[in-house]
């Protein structure tokens, strides 16, 4: 496994895909119900936007960078430009925080989380960043086999009704990674089904995406929901155009919630011909 995250964070995917995340997390703790948390590829939990890794990229200037300088006013946005303030004043000015940091930071002490990290470097830098945090467990083991083992979530003196499973993976193996992600997904639904999973997915041409979203709306779920936020035009092969998140079994009216943030993300973070979608696979009855 050769992907590293810390030469991507904080680009315009991380942007939507965190906004979106504690969205969901507030949305979910909106009820007094614990919740358990699955982060499936979590990867080093904070990232150093002044490191040789990310300065090589210069992603981070398109993302977070040009988000704090547009500042947005959806609540939405600025509940997570929040969340980086409270990261750099914890972390140092350069800091940025991966998705199980977040989770961290949105969710309660009753709460619990499981980050999953397979490459030895970043589980060992995710185990020291949660080293004091008695909620939250790192296991350094796949996050597809982790589904099949922590789902349904117990705990020795509790059971959680109620949580989220996001699966982020690096798609390595490219359109194949779906695969996997599918067959993770029907086989954790038939054991949670009242879970709330959330899957990241790259952009390039959303043509080859199609057979993944007819897979997706058959999975047996209350409700199967894209959203899409493209910030270059769909029709290059050769880079990231933008990225997407498969919803199953989103909160109540968090479509509502993406459709008014979408278009506020692609002004502050799109190019000519910046587009979003919000659209349902599969609605609720």
């Amino acid at each position: 496994m050769n992907y590293r995250h810390a030469f991507h964070a904080g680009n315009h995917a991380d942007v939507f895909k965190h906004v979106a995340l504690l969205a969901l997390c507030d949305a979910l703790t909106a009820k007094p119900a614990p919740l358990f948390a699955l982060d499936t590829h979590a990867g080093r939990g904070l990232y150093a936007l002044d490191s040789a890794s990310a300065l090589r990229t210069g992603e981070a200037e398109g993302g977070i960078a040009r988000l704090v300088a547009e500042a947005p006013r959806h609540p939405a946005i600025a509940r997570y430009l929040a969340a980086i303030k409270a990261c750099r004043a914890e972390h140092g000015t350069a800091a940025y925080p991966g998705s199980p940091w977040l989770l961290g930071h949105a969710l309660r002490p009753e709460d619990r989380i499981a980050a999953c990290e397979l490459h030895p470097e970043e589980a060992a830098q995710l185990k020291s960043v949660f080293a004091h945090d008695d909620r939250v467990a790192v296991h350094a083991r796949d996050g597809y086999t982790a589904m099949k083992a922590l789902l349904p979530p117990r705990l020795a003196t509790q059971r959680f009704n109620r949580g989220l499973v996001l699966i982020d993976p690096p798609y390595e193996a490219q359109l194949e990674e779906f695969d996997a992600i599918i067959g993770a997904l029907r086989d954790a639904l038939g054991r949670w089904p009242q879970g709330t999973y959330a899957v990241w997915y790259p952009i390039k041409r959303r043509r080859a995406l199609h057979p993944f979203f007819r897979r997706a709306a058959t999975l047996p779920a209350r409700s199967v929901l894209v959203a899409e936020l493209m910030v270059h035009p769909d029709d290059s092969p050769l880079r990231m155009n933008g990225s997407g998140l498969l919803l199953v079994n989103a909160p109540w009216q968090f479509d509502a919630t993406l459709r008014a943030v979408l278009p506020q993300l692609a002004a502050a973070l799109g190019e000519a011909g910046a587009a979003w979608r919000v659209d349902w696979l599969r609605e609720a009855d």
